[in-house]
């Protein structure tokens, strides 16, 4: 069905004759904009900021040398809704960037150019604490003046009126896209100072949570490493030459079945030495009642049963399931099964069902079903820490596309403490997961205040 609007010369606006800018649904919002500045008022961005909004560049010189500064290169890929993933960032030189180049403490970024609309318009704020770092031309830095709440403008930025509103300033050419100006002339309501600290202090509730459950896998970590004198261990691993190659008998090729260089890599070997010297060790497989192999299957809008991939694993556990149609016989995962990478470019990336009673996953994953004798949470972190991964990395076949194989993963050592040290470390990461959901519900209740005080405004 054919959509048009019909837009007089004199209601033309920026010069602008493109369709998508005079969409219907854009024009029927302009009359509730109109409406809610008489209610609570509305602004352009370009009147509540400090300064122009800009965007970073791409240095020429971009390699780094030895053990150089460096800062964090914030990319679109980097850029989440409310935050952004330093962990995953790119790096420069710090020589190769300049001091006006650095994106300042509460600065909000958003993405301004990218293949499809849902790429543009993604929008997290720099926040004090946060590592130093620069952006490219794809990211807008918008720093707001001090009377206007850059937190309360990141949740606006997440609603279905901030998002319109950057998308219909966005032009369709090759590539979805604004410039800085386009930029400012973006509509913001104009809040009453302490309604917008209110929404502003939920998203900063929100990034305290975040901040705290990362801090409790990171107290779990410490105590595995504690237990098991980890700390110790940078100081007794083999360095120049001799890291690069490993010295096997025949007995240990023929325990293994393999041969090659990778099942031996010296840090493999030196992680299996370290464990079976300082702790009891068991196999994974002893630990496991099932372990079953999912089903590839097609994401479907309106689907019988949740269904995950490799990309729904984030943070350690599964996020934004899609749905799919779910065949009879379909094996489902069920609360506190681990789902694993077995496939393609990030095996060994592990997850832990949480938010599903029931889901369906795809071929690449891998369900682990444990024992009573194990907490999964303790068996998530040691499977998610290195003296897991380099075990699951040690084991993988295939050139072209890697593959970790059941009867493989069942070999990987996992350390068993005391059950006192096991129960602390499984709490910790229990209580890191809980905070990442109470963060992500602190973000979206503040979206649901932007959003309700909008509408409830621009009502006849």
């Amino acid at each position: 069905m054919a959509v048009w609007s019909t837009v007089s010369i004199s209601a033309l606006e920026y010069s602008r004759f493109d369709a998508d800018f005079y969409h219907p649904t854009y024009l029927n919002e302009l009359a509730l904009w109109r409406r809610l500045d008489q209610r609570i008022g509305v602004t352009k961005l370009g009147r509540i900021i400090s300064g122009p909004v800009r965007t970073g560049r791409t240095p020429r010189s971009r390699l780094i040398k030895g053990d150089e500064a460096t800062i964090r290169f914030i990319k679109t890929d980097t850029v989440r809704e409310g935050a952004i993933d330093f962990n995953n960032s790119a790096l420069l030189p710090t020589r190769a960037v300049g001091d006006r180049d650095i994106i300042p403490a509460n600065a909000v970024v958003m993405t301004i150019i990218g293949a499809t609309p849902e790429i543009v318009g993604r929008t997290a704020i720099v926040r004090t604490g946060d590592p130093a770092c620069v952006t490219n031309q794809n990211v807008a830095v918008i720093c707001t003046k001090s009377n206007f709440d850059p937190y309360f403008l990141t949740a606006y930025f997440q609603t279905k009126w901030g998002r319109d509103q950057v998308w219909r300033h966005a032009r369709r050419t090759e590539q979805v896209n604004l410039n800085c100006r386009e930029v400012e002339r973006i509509l913001v309501p104009n809040l009453p100072a302490d309604s917008q600290e209110a929404i502003g202090n939920l998203v900063r509730d929100s990034f305290a949570a975040a901040d705290l459950g990362v801090r409790l896998y990171q107290n779990a970590q410490y105590l595995l490493e504690a237990e098991l004198g980890l700390d110790k261990l940078n100081l007794q691993k083999p360095a120049g030459y001799a890291a690069h190659f490993s010295t096997v008998g025949w007995s240990e090729t023929m325990t293994a079945g393999r041969v090659d260089p990778q099942c031996f890599a010296p840090d493999a070997r030196f992680y299996e030495n370290w464990l079976h010297a300082h702790g009891q060790c068991v196999r994974l497989g002893s630990l496991l009642r099932s372990t079953v192999k999912g089903r590839q299957q097609a994401d479907v809008s309106e689907g019988a049963a949740d269904y995950c991939s490799i990309k729904h694993i984030s943070g350690r556990e599964i996020i934004e399931a899609s749905t799919c149609a779910s065949y009879p016989n379909t094996l489902l995962a069920g609360v506190n099964d681990l789902l694993l990478a077995i496939t393609g470019a990030t095996i060994g990336k592990i997850g832990i069902v949480k938010r599903y009673e029931r889901l369906a996953f795809s071929g690449d994953l891998l369900c682990m079903r444990t024992w009573d004798t194990v907490d999964p949470h303790y068996l998530l972190l040691v499977l998610d820490h290195k003296i897991g991964q380099v075990q699951f990395n040690r084991w993988i076949t295939g050139s072209t596309n890697g593959h970790l194989a059941p009867r493989d993963i069942a070999r990987v050592l996992v350390p068993r403490l005391s059950g006192e040290a096991e129960s602390k470390i499984a709490d910790l990461v229990k209580r890191s997961l809980s905070q990442r959901q109470e963060s992500e519900r602190l973000l979206e209740q503040s979206k649901n205040h932007v959003a309700q005080l909008i509408e409830e405004s621009a009502q006849p």
